[in-house]
């Protein structure tokens, strides 16, 4: 049996409407939209470790976009990861998740797409390396990694559960960032949501219900509250999480928030990697006293931060995170929390890069992961100069949020 489509639960909802929220839920606009583009016209450039993957133009535009796709060439492209014209899509589209569309939920999504206004754009070339252009070579990954397939409903869970499971393993693809991945670029299903690379030098934490590194001391609402508002008792939401709070959670309604919560709930808690606690006391005293004189006027002296304003630090499961990357990118560069109406808070942290270096940023950052009863591995300097690296490779995250309005 499959899942029941995805869309507001309680509301009628058009055909086209329907597509729009769907649309929002997958967060389409991110990828397929470029800094000072068009909406939805694509180019926007994915780093892979295999080189720049630059997204497609979905607009209805018949020579550049899909203009003169029909409903079944458009859903063999979400199921089965191929083109109009039958060649294979790159796995940098999240097909993998998308077969588990349902037909309804697909046509709906094409619907709403046909609405767009067409912008004729054709994105540049791809920049693989050899001979990763072929596109053939894509038939033998997906034989290796693709389980193409509708979602089938666990008759053993709750309806809600189902429903939940049905955004987060299908539209979301929440496992294609907080998953890790192998050496071939494909999801380690044995892994699953056990954290993962988000791209650009971000790392995306462990959705498990492990207490430290996980979702194991959120409560169904905390995990509402954050996807609605980007923020929550324990965290605020950084770089990648903030634009998908603001083009796509955001946007959904209570009822799916509450689905994806409760199915996330109910995911195990992995066996998290020991933590190697012997941390030089001189590295403590060290990221102290950086951590006194930066820090402590917005995060406090107890590392609890100020409600409703700035987030805590002091047993936070995204500090404690199993890679630090993300920490680093934002004392770096700083960063914006997310501001939805419904938290418009628009408040920011500064960026530290020109004022610490590399040793001074690892031991503050390994100081807060492993004070106030927090426990995770130490930060290299090696590790901030690499991350310091991305930065100046990618530039800030924020900088790029999308803030085009979906009509």
């Amino acid at each position: 049996m499959l899942a029941e489509g995805a869309c507001a639960q309680g509301t009628d909802f058009t055909n086209i409407q329907r597509g729009r929220y769907l649309a929002q839920a997958g967060d389409c606009i991110s990828c397929h939209t470029v800094k000072g583009g068009k909406p939805f016209a694509g180019g926007y450039p994915m780093q892979t470790p295999f080189g720049t993957i630059y997204s497609s133009n979905i607009t209805p535009d018949l020579e550049t976009g899909i203009g003169n796709w029909t409903e079944k060439d458009f859903y063999r492209a979400m199921h089965e990861g191929r083109r109009k014209d039958g060649q294979y899509l790159y796995p940098a589209c999240p097909y993998p998740w998308f077969t588990k569309m349902t037909r309804e939920d697909v046509d709906a999504l094409k619907d709403y797409l046909n609405t767009l206004e067409p912008v004729r754009a054709l994105p540049p070339d791809n920049e693989l390396i050899w001979p990763l252009g072929w596109r053939q070579l894509v038939a033998g990954w997906n034989l290796l990694f693709f389980d193409e397939g509708e979602y089938v409903k666990n008759d053993d869970k709750s309806d809600l559960w189902n429903r939940g499971a049905y955004l987060t393993k299908g539209l979301g693809h929440c496992a294609a960032c907080h998953t890790p991945k192998n050496m071939l670029g494909a999801s380690i299903s044995d892994k699953a949501m056990q954290g993962g690379d988000a791209g650009e030098g971000w790392y995306a934490p462990s959705l498990t219900g492990h207490k430290r590194d996980g979702l194991g001391s959120w409560s169904v609402r905390d995990i509402m509250d954050y996807l609605k508002t980007g923020a929550n008792k324990d965290t605020a939401s950084t770089g990648p999480m903030t634009e998908v709070v603001m083009n796509s959670t955001q946007h959904l309604s209570d009822e799916d928030l509450e689905a994806i919560a409760t199915y996330l709930k109910d995911i195990p808690a992995h066996e998290a990697a020991k933590t190697d606690t012997a941390i030089a006391d001189s590295t403590m005293a060290q990221g102290k006293g950086i951590y006194m004189d930066q820090c402590l006027g917005c995060h406090m002296a107890d590392g609890k931060g100020q409600k409703n304003a700035f987030p805590p630090l002091a047993n936070s499961p995204p500090i404690q995170a199993a890679q630090p990357q993300t920490l680093i990118q934002v004392v770096l560069a700083g960063d914006y929390m997310a501001d939805p109406p419904s938290l418009p808070t628009g408040l920011a942290m500064p960026a530290f890069d020109w004022k610490l270096n590399d040793q001074q940023i690892a031991d503050v950052l390994t100081y807060v992961r492993n004070a106030w009863g927090n426990q995770a591995p130490a930060v290299s300097a090696d590790q901030v100069a690499e991350t310091r690296k991305d930065l100046h490779k990618y530039g800030p995250r924020y900088k790029r949020l999308i803030s085009h309005t979906m009509h």
